[in-house]
C-alpha cells in the first residue's frame, strides 16, 4: 500500500450501534424569554471607561 491507500474491506459497513438512554438531551434546559439590561452609566462614560481599559494594556 502506498501513502494515502485504504483497505477497501473497511468502508462496507460504516454504522455504528448507539445507545440513547446514555445520550445528553442538549434541549432539557431550554427557556424561552427575555433579557433586559439597565445601565446606571452615560454612554460617554461606558466609552471612556472602554479607552482606559485599552490603554491599561
Amino acid at each position: 500500500m502506498g501513502f494515502g491507500s485504504y483497505d477497501e474491506s473497511e468502508q462496507t459497513d460504516q454504522s455504528i450501534e448507539t445507545d440513547d438512554g446514555n445520550a445528553v438531551d442538549v434541549h432539557a434546559n431550554d427557556h424561552d424569554g427575555s433579557v433586559e439590561f439597565e445601565f446606571d452609566s452615560s454612554e460617554e462614560s461606558l466609552i471612556d471607561r472602554l479607552q482606559e481599559m485599552r490603554d491599561e494594556e
